[in-house]
């Protein structure tokens, strides 16, 4: 079994964390840079940065900004939000991102994915899919900060998205999202079993046993959370011990360079 990430989820509205439920009701957490400067303290394996709003005004990404946010984060730094072409992936590569990620513009231009893939490495690409179930217990694919739906089934989605040569694939609850309820355990392991990619589960952890559940039950190989690390006292380190107990090999320690 490979090693297991925690992940925390960086929601970026103009100029400030911002944490909702639903993808709705946006609530001010802080500002960006004293975040990253805390997890790069606390044993993450990796950050996702995304600016919720980009894509819905079909705005390009802030490049001044993440090229800021990149100098002072010290672990792999996942950047999402208005990127619709290869010059943006390359000129946010160029500035600090480790790794992209793409959801909207897939839907409208699919070729994107196998664009960056075949340029940068599939290792940069994280296709993010955002689904909603359905009143009839189906799931469905929702674009532009879960307001358009898209009409795809995301296991289905996943699996083209994989065979187009994204890396991995991070699955998003939009119901669950922000509610401290648990992950989407039927969500995830449809599209876990639909693909041979690392899957990142996330929208709805609120505690480590949630974690361990969106690993051990519903086959995550990564845990992504927001609300649990920013209003309680949870921490990364301390949900890789929970998971470490429970038999999940994780990630070794990050330490961040002395200032």
């Amino acid at each position: 079994m490979l090693k297991v990430r925690v992940i925390p989820t960086l929601l970026w509205k103009n100029f400030g964390l911002v944490k909702g439920q639903g993808f709705d009701s946006w609530r001010r957490v802080g500002p960006v840079p004293p975040a990253i400067k805390v997890y790069n303290t606390r044993e993450v394996d990796e950050l996702v940065l995304v600016d919720i709003t980009a894509s819905h005004n079909k705005a390009e990404p802030d490049y001044d900004s993440v090229s800021d946010f990149s100098a002072d984060c010290f672990v792999p730094l996942t950047v999402g939000g208005g990127i619709t072409d290869i010059a943006q992936i390359q000129r946010l590569l160029r500035i600090g991102a480790d790794k992209v990620g793409i959801n909207s513009a897939a839907y409208s231009n699919p070729a994107l994915i196998e664009q960056a893939a075949t340029r940068f490495g599939a290792q940069c690409v994280v296709a993010s899919i955002d689904a909603r179930r359905m009143e009839d217990g189906s799931y469905r694919c929702f674009s532009h900060c879960g307001t358009v739906d898209t009409g795809k089934d995301p296991a289905q989605w996943a699996r083209e998205l994989m065979e187009r040569g994204a890396g991995e694939i991070l699955i998003t609850s939009i119901e669950r999202d922000g509610t401290m309820q648990g992950y989407d355990l039927e969500l995830i392991g449809k599209v876990a079993q639909a693909v041979s990619l690392p899957v990142i589960a996330s929208g709805g952890a609120g505690n480590y046993e949630h974690m361990r559940q969106a690993i051990q039950e519903a086959g995550a190989s990564a845990v992504a959370a927001a609300s649990m690390f920013h209003f309680t006292e949870q921490t990364p380190a301390q949900a890789k011990a929970y998971l470490g107990a429970a038999g999940i090999p994780t990630r070794a320690t990050y330490q961040a360079p002395a200032e």
